[in-house]
C-alpha cells in the first residue's frame, strides 16, 4: 500500500495535502506538483512510502533542483513511484546507460517475462540498484532530522519525520 503527501512550509507552520501521483511520470512532474502547493516558493516536502518496504523524501525549495532521499533503492526500483525518484544522477550512473534502464522491470522487480527467482547468468536481476539508501541524507538537517536519524528510520518513517518537523497532526489529517 502506498501513501503520498505534500507538506508545505508556510508562515503559519506546515500544511499537508494528500496527493495523487497517478499523473506524475517524471521527477520534473513531481517538482511542478510540489511547487503548485506553495505559491510563495516556500519549502515543500513530498513524502512517499510503500508500507514496510521503502520511503522517499523529495524536497523542493523554490526553483532549486529537487533534493531526494530514498531509504532502499532496490525496493523503490520495483515501484512505479520509486522509479520516478531513482534518477541516473541519484544512482551515480551515466544517462542512457543500458544497465540503468529500469523501464524493462516489472513492478515486482523482475524483467518482463522473467520469473522472480530467475536472474541474469551472474544471479542478479536489478544489479545496478543497491539495497541501501541513496540520495541526500542531509535533506532534512536544517528542519531537525539529521542524516544519521534519517538513515536509521524504518517502518514508521513518515510519522517520525512529521513529528520532528512539528507536522504530525497535519500529516495525520491526510493519512
Amino acid at each position: 500500500m502506498y501513501f503520498a503527501a505534500l507538506l508545505a512550509r508556510t508562515e503559519d507552520g506546515w500544511e499537508a495535502s494528500d496527493t495523487e501521483l497517478d499523473d506524475v511520470e517524471t521527477l520534473s512532474d513531481l517538482a511542478d506538483l510540489a511547487r503548485e502547493a506553495s505559491p510563495e516558493d516556500d519549502t515543500v516536502l513530498v513524502l512517499i512510502e510503500q508500507e514496510e518496504t521503502w520511503f522517499g523524501v523529495v524536497r523542493i525549495d523554490g526553483e532549486d533542483d529537487p533534493r531526494i532521499y530514498v531509504s532502499d533503492a532496490a525496493a523503490a526500483a520495483r515501484s512505479s513511484y520509486g522509479e520516478i525518484l531513482l534518477t541516473d544522477e541519484l544512482l551515480g550512473r551515466e544517462p542512457g546507460d543500458d544497465d540503468a534502464d529500469l523501464d524493462s522491470l516489472d513492478l515486482d522487480g523482475t524483467e518482463d517475462g522473467e520469473d522472480e527467482d530467475d536472474g541474469d547468468e551472474d544471479g542478479s536481476s536489478a544489479e545496478s540498484v543497491p539495497h541501501s539508501p541513496v540520495g541526500d541524507a542531509e535533506i532534512l538537517d536544517d528542519l531537525g532530522v539529521s542524516a544519521k536519524e534519517l538513515r536509521s528510520l524504518d517502518e514508521d518513517a513518515l510519522n517520525t519525520i512529521a513529528e520532528a518537523l512539528g507536522a504530525s497532526e497535519v500529516l495525520e489529517t491526510v493519512r
